[in-house]
């Protein structure tokens, strides 16, 4: 980041981002155009509306948190009508919902959902969804914002058509990149779209990106830091990545209950772990407790959520031996605050899931090679 004099008008950047570009559908695994923003991840989900669809465009959204909350409002702000399939908080909408939706109205030409619904540690189940939207007209949306590099995400194979992440989670930088993909089908409804826009101009992107150039100033500090994380991700291998992700959310969905805590949804993801804290304890003090105990930071519900639940996060660079503290630190937080603990029980639970998949099995007895 501290190279970030290149002037943007130069072949030096050119060179850059041809090469982050064609990194990040590699990480992706997709054939699709993938296109950068200099923005937050919500300024790739507002190009998804502007871009693709018309005022008046009938659509569909699912919304089980306050992200999905975000698409309803974006869907109203710029005019779409939109049917809203709601689930409770820490819930997820059904496939079957959605499919029986599109088969009730045609017409409409676009479904909007969250991947990982970050707010509550719910995951949907986008495979499902996406080979069900795929045999209809409409384009599916997906904020994959946290879900990149924590789940599974087929772009090409599952019909994801429109896909956003963000710089700050699992790529692992700071936050003012979003990275939105864009499959052919995508592209055609684009082409008859009329949703005001700007800024946020994808054809436009993609013209440019062709020769290697951004449509504005870019944040030339993000993209070589990106550049960086690209070539980390790469070596590491995107499977590892989300696999690491996912052992972390077991073994905490595995401490937590050891300590007699419960999980806030019925569909836990691996981005995050939503949790209950005791009953009679705001979530607030085991989040204060972090940060004033052992300078560390987990965050709170929001919204109506404040209060009764704290997150654990899973994306990127943390491993097994972040958890390993953070769980112990867990354990004292509750004691200190009337919680029985058995100090040493949410750190063993840590370290059998991390023996089972890293540490050597001893061979059986007899057995023979």
């Amino acid at each position: 980041m501290m190279g970030s004099d290149i002037h943007h008008r130069t072949e030096d950047f050119r060179t850059l981002y041809r090469q982050v570009l064609a990194d990040l559908k590699e990480v992706l695994n997709t054939s699709h155009d993938v296109l950068a923003l200099v923005s937050s991840g919500t300024g790739g989900l507002e190009a998804a509306v502007q871009n693709f669809f018309s005022p008046g465009d009938e659509t569909l959204v699912c919304t089980a948190g306050k992200f999905g909350e975000r698409w309803v409002e974006m869907n109203k702000a710029f005019g779409l009508k939109a049917t809203v399939l709601t689930a409770p908080y820490g819930d997820v909408v059904a496939p079957d919902a959605v499919e029986a939706a599109l088969a009730a109205n045609p017409n409409i030409k676009g479904v909007f959902v969250q991947a990982s619904e970050s707010s509550t540690g719910a995951a949907h189940d986008v495979k499902s969804m996406g080979l069900a939207i795929k045999k209809t007209n409409a384009i599916f949306v997906v904020d994959a914002i946290t879900g990149i590099g924590t789940m599974p995400l087929d772009l090409d194979g599952w019909g994801l058509d429109v896909v956003i992440g963000g710089s700050q989670k699992a790529f692992m930088i700071p936050p003012g990149l979003a990275f939105v993909a864009v499959s052919p089908k995508a592209w055609a409804q684009g082409d008859k779209a009329t949703g005001p826009r700007y800024y946020f101009d994808l054809k436009k992107e993609k013209k440019n990106a062709a020769g290697g150039e951004s449509s504005w100033t870019p944040n030339i500090s993000l993209l070589l830091a990106l550049a960086e994380a690209l070539k980390y991700i790469k070596n590491l291998g995107m499977d590892k990545l989300v696999a690491n992700a996912q052992a972390l959310a077991s073994a905490t969905r595995q401490a937590v209950s050891t300590l007699g805590l419960t999980l806030f949804s019925s569909s836990p993801g691996s981005a995050v772990t939503a949790v209950r804290p005791p009953a009679g304890m705001d979530s607030g003090v085991i989040v204060k407790e972090f940060r004033k105990r052992f300078n560390a930071i987990i965050t709170n519900g929001q919204g109506s959520m404040q209060g009764q639940i704290f997150r654990i996060a899973h994306l990127g660079y943390f491993d097994f031996h972040d958890l390993f503290a953070l769980i112990a630190e867990l354990e004292l937080i509750l004691a200190a605050n009337g919680h029985p603990v058995k100090f040493g029980s949410g750190v063993a639970a840590v370290q059998n899931a991390y023996a089972e998949l890293a540490l050597p099995q001893p061979a059986l007895a007899g057995a023979t090679k």
